[in-house]
């Protein structure tokens, strides 16, 4: 078994999100809480609580394979105390919103520094937020997302993750999603057979396994090394098939959810086929 579903609309309520997974084929997904472009929402209500956990169960879906992901407004690394606070609030909002929904993660992006402090000391920052957000709220581990590297974002290195991971006062409740496409086009090169292991090598060596929640599994649309984020259909991209069929063969990622954030989202019930198809044991 693997858990393998797309990043899901919760347009018209977070209680439309199970139903829209389940009719691609799903048996995992993600989903915003909110609109994902505005600081913020008004709170959930009773009846939409209510039905979306009526509808995870109706579907099949536990909390351990869903995986909210935060705003993209959010970075918690910020240098400017203002803007900091505000992303810190909206993060915290975040959380609460997982809490009431019963679910057990938020995958959130580290953030930037732009350029107005060192990377060592957004890292920093970025684990105080995480501390803050954690100190503020029950049970939703705060799960970390590596980035591309693209223009001031910190995160691209595994490096990143585990210092903001060894600032965090209340390490059960942190971990990390691996984004594929970003890890390739930061550096990470997972393509041959040597390469895959080499790079999940290092990170359990640098982070951890025990810190890892779930897989964003996007093929890339640019080059490795480019440092830019850009995702692409499952086997179309530069990560090509033999990756992913690695993957999802790879006994390791059994039980954690494998999130499809490809661009064309009428191919996600073939591209969850697909994946599934390629499980030899």
């Amino acid at each position: 078994m693997r858990y393998i579903g797309p990043h899901v609309s919760a347009s018209g309520g977070v209680e439309n999100a199970p139903f829209n997974a389940a009719a691609v084929g799903a048996n995992a997904f993600a989903l915003f809480t909110k609109n994902q472009r505005q600081w913020t929402a008004p709170p959930l209500s009773p009846q939409s609580i209510q039905l979306f956990t009526e509808r995870c169960v109706e579907y099949g879906f536990s909390p351990d394979v869903i995986l909210p992901h935060d705003s993209y407004l959010i970075n918690p690394g910020h240098p400017d105390p203002f803007l900091l606070n505000q992303s810190r609030l909206a993060l915290l909002d975040e959380m609460k919103r997982c809490q009431d929904l019963g679910l057990k993660m938020l995958n959130l992006h580290p953030g930037g520094h732009l350029n107005l402090t060192s990377v060592e000391e957004c890292l920093s920052i970025v684990a105080e937020s995480i501390n803050f957000v954690l100190e503020r709220t029950l049970s939703v581990t705060a799960v970390i997302e590596n980035t591309a590297g693209q223009g001031t974002n910190v995160g691209f290195e595994f490096e990143h993750i585990a210092a903001i991971i060894d600032q965090v006062k209340d390490q059960s409740r942190v971990g990390v999603c691996i984004d594929t496409c970003h890890a390739f086009t930061a550096g990470y090169d997972f393509t041959t057979s040597d390469g895959y292991r080499s790079v999940w090598e290092k990170f359990d060596q640098t982070v951890g396994f025990r810190y890892l929640k779930a897989i964003h599994l996007n093929d890339s649309k640019k080059a490795f090394g480019s440092r830019v984020d850009r995702h692409e259909s499952i086997g179309v991209g530069f990560l090509g098939v033999s990756f992913f069929k690695r993957l999802i063969n790879d006994q390791r990622f059994a039980h954690i959810p494998l999130i499809l954030e490809t661009p064309d989202d009428t191919l996600w019930p073939q591209e969850i086929k697909m994946l599934q198809n390629f499980i030899t044991h």
